[in-house]
C-alpha cells in the first residue's frame, strides 16, 4: 500500500548516526571483494505519539569494496553516520544493515 501522493517506487534506506561496537576481521567474496562485518549500536530520545521516548538498538552491519577498507580504519566507539539498505540476514534470521556510505562524526 501505497500513502497518499507517493509513487508505487520501493524504498528501503535507512540513515542511522550509531558507535562502531564491534568489528570482525575482513573477509573476502568469492569474487575477490572486500566484506566487513559489524555491530553498531545507537541510543538517542525520539518523539512517538507526542511522547519522547528513549531508544537503544544494536544492529549487525556489513560493508563491501572501498566502504569495507575504509571502515576497517575506524576505531571501535567511534561515532559514525552511516547510509544504506536493510536485508535479511543469511538463513533469514534477523536482518542486516548494508553500510554504502558512512562519515565519522
Amino acid at each position: 500500500m501505497t500513502p497518499a501522493g507517493a509513487t508505487a517506487s520501493p524504498v528501503n534506506r535507512l540513515v542511522l548516526v550509531a558507535t562502531l561496537a564491534q568489528c570482525a576481521a575482513m573477509r573476502y567474496t568469492p569474487a575477490g571483494i572486500p566484506a566487513l562485518d559489524v555491530l553498531l549500536e545507537h541510543a538517542s530520545e525520539q518523539v512517538e505519539a507526542g511522547q519522547p521516548r528513549r531508544v537503544a538498538l544494536r544492529l549487525k552491519a556489513v560493508a563491501f569494496g572501498a566502504d569495507a577498507e575504509r571502515l576497517a580504519t575506524q576505531p571501535l566507539g567511534a561515532t559514525l553516520w552511516c547510509a544504506g539498505f536493510l536485508t535479511s540476514a543469511r538463513r533469514g534470521h534477523g536482518i542486516v544493515f548494508h553500510i554504502q556510505d558512512f562519515k565519522p562524526i
